[in-house]
């Protein structure tokens, strides 16, 4: 119903690693209760043992097919996707069935939201070998994501407050990254980057377009990626009436997008932006998936096997992604993307 707070989707992750953790510690927040309905999907004994070792005060409440009327602070609403033995969710040790498990949750996950039922989905993180030994054979959770609800064109977002990456490759081996770095591919991202960051957080971006090589390849004696697909690229793109610039080269751009001179930065490999946007928001940075026609959220970290079962790993990544799936719904609710979300009032920073 459009009253109702939104219902987010929250995916636990790798049960043997910080997600059921970090859910546990996000869920204790006061004002996720006051602003969404979050409902989880993942294992109960997973869960009982993260609110026993953080010590977060909250009660697990078993969700079926029938969602609950109320949502209650103190509760975490559960819809369990698998039963697992102690020795499939050891700290630190990935499994097959956990495997499994990660894949029921995200599959879950994406169903209530493309039938209505959720209006997002936040992602805790997963292991993709346990992902790929259960027999699901996906690099990671945006191409799952992709095929699930049959998108095509499709973009990894990686944001904050003070700065907001897209990629035109994700996660492939640097040394295939500039044969995929095309000109299509190249603008592709920008027009499904200026569509969707145009439609949730701000109206008419203006979004810098980053170089392949060093010095925008020094008029081709580094590489003539900026001259063959990236400048063309770009050039399509403001044909199209898109506020785009580049190709730009990545070792000083990144000093003005913080500063706020760009809306987003179309970075053509994983670490070429995640590097500076982990710089700046290491613990409240969140991953979005554009494109797709459902919204999906994550955080930015991984599973961090080292700190998993100590209770000590950090909940802000899972808030904002919370926090943003939220936002971003209402939004589309309101149909008022061309506000924006960084226009939205909010206090869980604070």
């Amino acid at each position: 119903m459009k009253d109702q707070l939104p219902l987010v989707a929250v995916t636990m992750g790798d049960p043997s690693g910080i997600g059921p953790e970090i859910i546990v510690k996000a869920l204790a927040w006061a004002d996720i209760s006051a602003r969404c309905r979050p409902l989880v999907l993942g294992v109960r004994g997973a869960l009982e043992r993260a609110l026993a070792v953080t010590g977060a005060n909250l009660v697990i409440q078993p969700v079926g097919s029938d969602l609950p009327q109320q949502w209650e602070a103190g509760v975490l609403y559960l819809r369990e996707v698998a039963a697992l033995q102690p020795d499939d969710m050891v700290f630190g040790k990935p499994s097959l069935a956990g495997g499994e498990a990660t894949f029921r949750s995200i599959t879950e996950a994406a169903r209530l939201c493309q039938a209505g039922i959720a209006d997002g989905m936040a992602t805790a993180p997963i292991n993709k070998e346990a992902l790929n030994r259960a027999g699901h054979h996906y690099p990671g959770h945006t191409e799952l994501l992709a095929e699930l609800t049959g998108t095509d064109d499709y973009v990894m977002m990686l944001a904050g407050k003070r700065l907001k990456v897209t990629l035109v490759t994700i996660h492939v081996a640097l040394a295939e990254v500039p044969r995929l770095v095309t000109r299509e591919r190249v603008l592709a991202t920008i027009r499904i980057t200026n569509r969707d960051v145009q439609r949730y957080f701000r109206p008419h971006p203006r979004i810098a377009v980053l170089s392949l090589n060093p010095h925008c390849g020094e008029g081709g004696l580094f590489g003539d990626e900026e001259r063959t697909a990236i400048a063309p690229a770009v050039a399509a793109a403001r044909r199209e009436g898109i506020d785009a610039i580049g190709p730009l080269s990545a070792d000083t751009l990144f000093h003005f997008a913080a500063r706020g001179d760009y809306d987003a930065v179309v970075c053509m490999y994983h670490d070429q932006g995640l590097i500076p946007l982990k710089l700046l928001h290491f613990d409240d940075g969140v991953n979005v998936t554009l494109g797709l026609p459902i919204i999906r959220t994550s955080v930015d970290h991984g599973t961090a096997y080292d700190l998993a079962g100590t209770g000590t790993a950090s909940e802000r990544s899972m808030v904002a992604a919370i926090e943003m799936a939220t936002e971003m719904a209402l939004v589309r609710r309101r149909g008022t993307g061309s506000r924006g979300l960084q226009e939205e009032t909010t206090q869980w920073e604070q």
